[in-house]
C-alpha cells in the first residue's frame, strides 16, 4: 500500500498539480490532505475541483473552517491578510465547493496493513491549534495510543516534518503544497510505502512555477507579501508579524 499525504494547499493549483503528478510516478494508490485548501492562493475553484476530481480524502482545515463557517457566518475579521484573502475567496468561491467544505470532517482514518492512519489539521478536535510532533518518545507513544492509531498525520505548520515512534509508529507533518515555509520553495509532500509490517517514508519537495503563482496573486489584488512567500519559501517579517496564529 502506498499512501500520498499533504496538506496546506491553499488555493495553490500550479502546486497541487506538480505534488499529484509526482505522487502518481511514485505509485501512489490513495492521497488524504490534511486540510486547508484554499486561503493564500489565488486558485481556490480550480484548486477544488481538482482535489474533488481526484477523490482526494480531505479533512477541514482552519482556513477553510474558518470560510466555511466563522468567518462567512459572522463577518468578524482578525488583523493582517489572512482573512482579507478569504473575503476575497468568498466573493468568488463557486456555491458548490463552500457546500463541499463545509461537508469536510475534522478528521479522519485509513485503515493499513499496520494499523490505522490518523489524520486531521490542527488536531484531532480543533482545526486552529497545530499539534506538536516534535516530543519525546513517551509522549509521542502516548498520542498515538490517545488516538487509536499506528501512523498520525497532522499538518497547519507548513514545515514538513517526522518522527519514528517505536517499531511502526509514526508521526508525520508533509509541509504545504501550496505555501511551504521551510526556507526552500516548492510543493511538499510525503509518501508512506507499507508493506511486510513496515512502513517507509519519503519527504519530498516539488518544483513548480512560482512566478506564474506570484503574478495570479498579484493579478489578482492579493497582497504581494503572499506572493513574495510562494517565491522564497519563507514568511516576509512584515506578514509574518501581521498574521500570528494565522489559518
Amino acid at each position: 500500500m502506498i499512501i500520498g499525504v499533504i496538506s496546506d494547499v491553499h488555493a495553490n493549483v500550479i502546486a497541487l498539480e506538480a505534488a499529484l503528478t509526482a505522487m502518481k510516478r511514485r505509485g501512489v494508490d490513495t492521497i488524504v490532505c490534511l486540510g486547508d485548501l484554499v486561503g493564500y492562493g489565488p486558485a481556490p475553484n480550480e484548486t477544488l475541483d481538482l482535489i474533488r476530481s481526484e477523490r482526494v480524502m480531505c479533512t477541514m482545515g482552519a482556513a477553510d473552517e474558518r470560510l466555511a463557517y466563522g468567518f462567512a457566518a459572522s463577518g468578524k475579521r482578525r488583523r493582517g491578510v489572512a482573512d482579507d484573502i478569504l473575503a476575497w475567496t468568498l466573493g468568488v468561491l463557486e456555491p458548490g465547493h463552500l457546500t463541499f467544505l463545509r461537508s469536510l470532517p475534522i478528521q479522519k482514518r485509513l485503515s493499513t496493513p499496520v494499523g490505522w492512519l490518523r489524520f486531521f489539521h490542527g488536531t484531532a478536535e480543533d482545526t486552529g491549534e497545530p499539534l506538536n510532533l516534535n516530543q519525546d518518545p513517551h509522549s509521542l507513544t502516548r498520542l498515538l495510543e490517545r488516538n487509536r492509531c499506528t501512523v498520525l498525520a497532522a499538518g497547519g505548520t507548513h514545515v514538513p516534518f517526522f518522527r519514528r515512534v517505536g517499531p511502526t509508529g509514526l508521526v508525520i507533518n508533509p509541509g504545504s503544497v501550496g505555501l511551504s515555509l521551510n526556507g526552500e520553495p516548492g510543493a511538499d509532500y510525503a509518501v508512506l510505502t507499507i508493506q511486510d509490517g513496515s512502513v517507509e517514508i519519503e519527504m519530498d519537495k516539488m518544483e513548480y512555477d512560482y512566478a506564474a503563482v506570484a503574478f495570479e496573486i498579484v493579478a489578482w489584488g492579493i497582497s504581494p507579501m503572499v506572493a513574495e512567500a510562494v517565491q522564497m519559501g519563507r514568511l516576509p517579517e512584515s506578514l509574518a508579524r501581521q498574521d500570528e496564529g494565522r489559518t
